[in-house]
């Protein structure tokens, strides 16, 4: 295909084809969002767009769509993602953020905006940083902590900190083992954890299971590892009354939330996602 004669709404349209007949999901999207980042215009636009690409632009695009064709993601080959009001950069350390994820910040700001005062917020698997990044710039006011054991991860997250003009202290930390914070000082604690079992890799998609980190997505054999830890390891750091915010995997709310009571939280229910799954279980600390 010679993209460089090409109108744009060409070039999506025989991409969109390409991408399809190889089975690649949402290819529209894929070839609309590749081809309006390129360009730095709205993907509305891409019908109205009439000046030809130069052979350095078609070339870069044609590569761009080869490399879709492979699986991909579409935000790895651009090399950022775009969650809430953020643009954040990506490295192989960190999960791509998900729009379902955003129902999780809501329901964390929902959370803070229950508590009065000083507010400390704490971010376990912080990733690129999406959660602590967006509670930090839509909530100024509170002081936000972010915690990984990933190195990568966690420079990632502080340049995209620093991109998005936001304040967030970050730490090297295994779910809290290794974090410097008094006791009692946590009033909302927000996280989303690796929750897929080491023998589930059939749930996942090409897009997730090749290109995201191991590390991030599985929990090893037992699923529910990481919520066990949290609400076992975090208690001592919880103000009485101190709300939770967990992202859960499909059909996990009423095992997670029974954990956590069975800990000492009380269960409060869940926050569905875009598509109506619930998709963050919601606690609150009663030590």
């Amino acid at each position: 295909m010679n993209f460089c004669t090409l109108s744009a709404r060409r070039l999506v349209q025989d991409a969109t084809e390409e991408l399809e007949a190889a089975g690649v999901p949402e290819p529209a999207a894929s070839a609309e969002v590749l081809l309006s980042e390129l360009l730095g215009i709205r993907r509305g636009e891409i019908a109205q767009y009439e000046e030809p690409l130069t052979g350095e632009l078609a070339a870069l695009y044609e590569a761009w769509i080869r490399r879709r064709l492979e699986r991909e993601p579409v935000q790895r080959i651009l090399g950022y993602a775009y969650f809430r009001n953020l643009k954040l950069e990506l490295n192989e350390h960190a999960l791509i953020p998900r729009p379902d994820t955003e129902s999780v910040v809501d329901a964390a700001l929902e959370a803070v905006d229950r508590h009065d005062g000083h507010l400390r917020v704490l971010d376990i698997g912080t990733g690129s940083g999406a959660i602590a990044i967006a509670i930090a710039q839509e909530r100024p006011s509170c002081e936000v902590h972010a915690t990984d054991i990933s190195e990568g991860a966690l420079e990632i997250a502080h340049h995209n900190a620093k991109l998005n003009g936001t304040k967030v202290r970050f730490h090297k930390a295994d779910i809290v083992s290794g974090l410097d914070l008094s006791n009692s000082s946590v009033d909302v604690l927000v996280s989303n954890p690796p929750y897929v079992a080491s023998d589930q890799t059939e749930r996942l998609a090409p897009e997730v299971l090749t290109w995201d980190p191991a590390t991030a997505l599985f929990s090893g054999p037992d699923e529910l590892l990481f919520y066990r830890r949290i609400f076992v390891e975090t208690p001592p750091l919880l103000k009485n009354g101190a709300d939770v915010v967990l992202e859960i995997g499909d059909k996990q709310a009423r095992t997670i939330l029974e954990l956590g009571c069975r800990s000492g939280f009380e269960p409060l229910g869940t926050r569905p996602d875009l598509a109506g799954t619930p998709r963050a279980a919601l606690l609150r600390w009663k030590g």
